[in-house]
C-alpha cells in the first residue's frame, strides 16, 4: 500500500482524535488491537480512547462477555457490545456524558494461523449515540478475507475498522459514499464486505437491504442475503450444509408460473435426494444485479417492489452481481456441499451453448459447464410452450447447437441436465414482459397470472 494511502487512514483517525465530542471503547479480539493502533499513531489518542482490550484467552472472553457456541460470531459480538458501551456509559456518563457521543467499537475475527486454510472472517460492530445522552444505535458488519496472509490481514481489519467509525460519524447520511468509503484504501480482492446493518435509535425506518444492495452494486461483496422477514443475514451462516433449490429470474414482476415452476422443480429434486436431505433443503430465489441495472443504475423503489413481493411469498432472496451459471454454482459451492439444483427455462438452457458467454473462459463452454456441474450442481429445466406454433420444447426434446449434441446427451444422460415434468398452458403462455404490457394496457387479466402477494409491486409497472 503506498505511503499517500496509508496517510489518508491515518488523517482519518485524527480527525475523529480531534473531535473532542466522541470519546469510547476499542475491544478486539483474534487479529490484536489494529484499529485502536491507528489512534494511537495519529496523535491526539487521548481525544477518543477511553480504554483498549483484547480478551484474547477465551476463559477471560467468557467471563467479561458471556459463553457462546462460536467465539466469530454476530453472538459473541453482540455481547461484546453490551458489556463495553454499558461499562463505559456507567463510568464515564455522568462526567463527561453531556458533551460527548459514546461508542464501542468491538470486533471478533479469525485471520489466518498456523498451518490454517481458512475460512477466515470477521464480525465487527459500534454501538455509538447519536447526540449526547441519546439512546445508542449499531451497526454491524460481516467480512470475510480472502488473501491467506496474516499480515495483510491483520492490516486490513486495522484499516476497515477506521473507515467505519470515520464513515458512522462523518457519511451515515450518504448512502453511497458511505457504503464505498467503506473500503477506501483496502484492495477488493482481498477483503469483502457481506452484511451491513444498522439497528437501534435513529434507524427505525431505516431499510438495510437498500445498504445491502449497494454493496453489491459497488463491486464490495458478489452477493447478499435476505431473509423471508427481510432481515439481512449472512449467507454462509443461512445455507451451511444445506441442500438449495435455486430459481434465477428477474422477478419482474413475480408471477404464478414462477411460484408453480418453483414447485414443480422441488418435487424433481426431492426424488434425487436421501430422507435427510430433503428435511433441510431450502429454496432460494436469485436476483442478479445485472437484471436490476437500468442504464447503469439501479431503481430502489423498484427493488424492494420485487423483494418485498417475494418477502410476502415466503421467500428467501439471494442478490448477486453474476450472469454466467458456472459463477453462481461457484458462490453456492462456498456455502454447501450438499446437492444444489438451479432452475431455468428452455430459453436460459439454449443460452447456455452461446460462446458469448464464455469468451474470457480458456476452455470456453466445455470449461463453463465443468464448472457449472461441479458441487453436486444439476440443472433443473422447465418447458417452453411456444405460442406460435403450438409445440412444446422439454429439456429431453431441447436441440442443443449440433457441435454440441453429443454433449448435451451425455448430460442428459447423467442426470447433470434434468427434465421438469410441467405442464400448464394459460402460464407458460404468458411471458413476463407479456404481463408488463397487460398492466401497462390496464388489462386486468394480468392479476391471474400474479399472486395476490405481488399485486400491489407489479402495479407499480404502469
Amino acid at each position: 500500500m503506498s505511503t499517500k494511502a496509508l496517510a489518508l487512514t491515518q488523517e482519518k483517525a485524527l480527525e475523529i482524535n480531534l473531535d473532542r465530542g466522541i470519546y469510547g471503547t476499542f475491544a478486539e479480539i483474534g487479529a490484536g488491537q489494529e484499529t485502536a493502533n491507528w489512534f494511537f499513531r495519529a496523535s491526539g489518542a487521548a481525544g477518543t480512547v477511553a480504554k483498549t482490550i483484547s480478551a484474547y484467552d477465551m476463559t477471560v472472553s467468557d467471563t467479561l462477555y458471556g459463553s457462546v457456541k462460536r467465539y466469530v460470531s454476530v453472538e459473541r459480538l453482540m455481547g461484546m457490545l453490551d458489556y463495553e458501551y454499558r461499562q463505559l456509559v456507567h463510568r464515564l456518563g455522568g462526567k463527561k456524558g453531556k458533551d460527548t457521543r459514546f461508542f464501542a467499537f468491538c470486533n471478533t475475527v479469525k485471520v489466518k494461523g498456523y498451518k490454517d486454510k481458512g475460512p477466515w472472517h470477521g464480525w465487527i460492530g459500534v454501538r455509538f449515540q447519536l447526540r449526547p445522552e441519546a439512546p445508542p444505535s449499531d451497526l454491524i458488519v460481516h467480512v470475510n478475507m480472502h488473501v491467506p496472509s496474516h499480515s495483510l490481514q491483520m492490516r486490513d481489519l486495522g484499516i476497515l475498522g477506521v473507515n467505519i467509525l470515520h464513515a458512522v460519524y462523518h457519511k451515515r447520511d450518504r448512502l453511497v459514499e458511505f457504503v464505498e468509503s467503506l473500503m477506501d484504501n483496502i484492495d477488493p480482492s482481498s477483503m469483502e464486505i457481506d452484511v451491513l446493518r444498522f439497528a437501534g435509535h435513529g434507524f427505525s425506518k431505516v431499510d438495510n437491504r437498500l445498504f445491502a444492495l449497494q454493496l453489491v452494486q459497488s463491486g464490495l461483496t458478489e452477493s447478499i442475503l435476505f431473509l423471508p422477514n427481510g432481515e439481512v443475514a449472512q449467507a454462509a451462516d443461512v445455507l451451511y450444509k444445506r441442500p438449495l433449490i435455486v430459481l434465477r429470474g428477474s422477478f419482474d414482476p413475480v408471477c404464478k408460473l414462477h411460484l408453480e415452476v418453483l414447485d414443480a422443480v422441488r418435487k424433481t429434486f426431492l426424488t434425487h435426494v436421501d430422507e435427510k436431505t430433503r428435511s433441510n433443503c431450502i429454496d432460494i430465489c436469485e436476483l442478479s444485479m445485472n437484471n436490476l441495472l437500468r442504464e447503469g443504475y439501479v431503481d430502489h423503489l423498484d427493488f424492494l417492489d420485487r423483494a418485498d413481493s417475494l418477502k410476502e411469498l415466503g421467500k428467501t432472496v439471494l442478490i448477486t452481481r453474476l450472469t454466467r451459471f458456472d459463477r453462481l454454482s461457484e458462490l453456492l459451492g462456498r456455502y454447501t456441499k450438499e446437492p444444489i439444483a438451479i432452475s431455468l427455462s428452455i430459453g436460459l438452457l439454449n443460452e447456455l451453448f452461446k460462446e458469448k458467454w464464455t469468451q474470457d473462459i480458456p476452455g470456453g463452454i466445455l470449461e463453463s459447464f465443468g464448472r457449472t456441474f461441479q458441487n453436486k450442481t444439476r440443472l433443473y429445466v422447465s418447458p417452453w410452450l411456444n405460442r406460435k406454433s403450438g409445440e412444446f420444447v422439454t429439456a429431453r426434446t431441447f436441440r442443443a447447437p449440433e457441435e454440441y449434441q453429443y454433449l448435451y446427451q451425455h448430460f442428459l444422460a447423467n442426470q447433470l441436465v434434468v427434465d421438469v415434468p410441467f405442464f400448464n398452458e394459460k402460464l407458460l403462455s404468458k411471458t413476463p414482459r407479456d404481463i408488463q404490457r397487460m398492466i401497462a394496457a390496464n388489462d386486468p387479466a394480468w392479476k391471474e397470472l400474479v399472486p395476490e402477494e405481488a399485486h400491489r409491486a407489479a402495479q407499480h409497472l404502469r
